[in-house]
């Protein structure tokens, strides 16, 4: 089989609300080896009142939120278009998008992605690719993590990815198995506490590092029965509000900054221990939070790789759009190992 080339968009918005990444990027197909090049990407902010909006999005009723559903996929739709316009792009043979994650239950066979991939169609008439996660439901899996497929076929030179956004995961090759799971909050945390002291996000960790370490609440935390549970595994909103909130009482934020980041680097140092990971590929807002790398150094002989920039950003939406490409050839672009679910699949809705 000769070269064949592809042109896709990822859109992914995390749970850490930090925005809507776009990334166009290239793939090359030889035979069974595949090969990347991010050609344009862009982080859109969310203004203030969309943000909260996604943000409380889980406390909708059931006709608001299908209201927003449809929304939110016109407004994805009008950022792809100028994003389209802006770079001039004429070669695209397809738009990936994950959608905003407003439910995650898998025990309850249910998960949901805000975000009507008919409706960004509606703005741009190309193929468009969505709703990734159900399907994996369907089949018993927990859905998540989903970019393992992408850290096995383009970022193999890894022993270990390590996704350190909303929550962090991480995506790692054992026997010939890609397993991957989530280990802890991160983001989804750090920057909520950060918002109570003005400010959207804890830059390089500085407000975590001027803060005290809770020691009860640490160990409290730790404790939590989901970090001795075995892999598959996932987190969600709901878990945070059900486990970690009630834990919370009246400390500092820059105490919980300090305990939170001192929590979160616990846990993915003992993964990478416990895996005998040698060297491990880090991205997601996490990896510029300089005070939380130094703690995971510092617990860990795991060698740390921090990437370039676009690696660090948009290696989500990236993968995102290699599981469009992948899911438009019928190509599986899940796996059950990572996932749980009774098989590798081709997920996601092409309209």
């Amino acid at each position: 089989m000769g070269q064949q080339t592809f042109f896709a968009i990822g859109l992914m918005s995390g749970t850490s609300l930090d925005g809507l990444d776009i990334c166009y990027a290239k793939f090359t197909r030889k035979e069974s080896t595949w090969n990347f090049e991010i050609l344009k990407c862009n982080t859109l902010p969310y203004s203030s009142e969309l943000e909260n909006i996604l943000r409380n999005a889980i406390y909708l009723s059931s006709e608001e939120l299908l209201k927003l559903n449809s929304e939110y996929g016109f407004y994805l739709g009008d950022q792809v278009s100028e994003f389209i316009s802006k770079h001039h792009i004429s070669e695209l043979d397809l738009i990936a998008s994950h959608g905003h994650t407003v439910f995650h239950q898998p025990q309850k066979l249910f998960t949901l992605q805000i975000g009507d991939g008919r409706a960004i169609k509606s703005k741009i008439n190309k193929t468009v690719i969505y709703d990734f996660r159900s399907q994996d439901v369907i089949l018993g899996g927990n859905a998540a993590p989903l970019v393992p497929i992408g850290d096995e076929l383009l970022f193999s030179e890894f022993d270990a990815c390590l996704n350190l956004g909303g929550f962090s995961n991480i995506s790692l090759n054992r026997d010939g198995e890609r397993i991957a799971f989530d280990i802890c909050p991160v983001n989804i945390l750090l920057n909520d506490f950060a918002l109570q002291l003005g400010k959207k996000y804890d830059e390089n960790g500085d407000l975590a590092k001027a803060g005290m370490v809770d020691e009860r609440l640490l160990d409290e935390l730790n404790q939590l029965s989901f970090y001795s549970e075995k892999h598959p595994k996932s987190l969600g909103v709901e878990w945070i509000n059900n486990n970690i909130q009630p834990l919370i009482q009246n400390q500092k934020v820059e105490d919980l900054l300090a305990t939170f980041t001192e929590h979160s680097a616990f846990q993915i140092a003992k993964i990478l221990d416990e895996y005998e990971i040698q060297n491990v590929l880090i991205t997601g807002g996490g990896a510029y939070n300089s005070y939380l790398i130094e703690k995971i150094k510092a617990k860990t002989k795991t060698e740390i790789h921090i990437p370039e920039k676009e690696i660090i950003e948009y290696k989500e939406a990236l993968i995102f759009a290699f599981m469009g490409v992948l899911r438009s050839l019928g190509l599986n672009n899940i796996l059950s190992s990572a996932t749980g679910s009774s098989g590798d699949h081709s997920s996601g809705l092409i309209c």
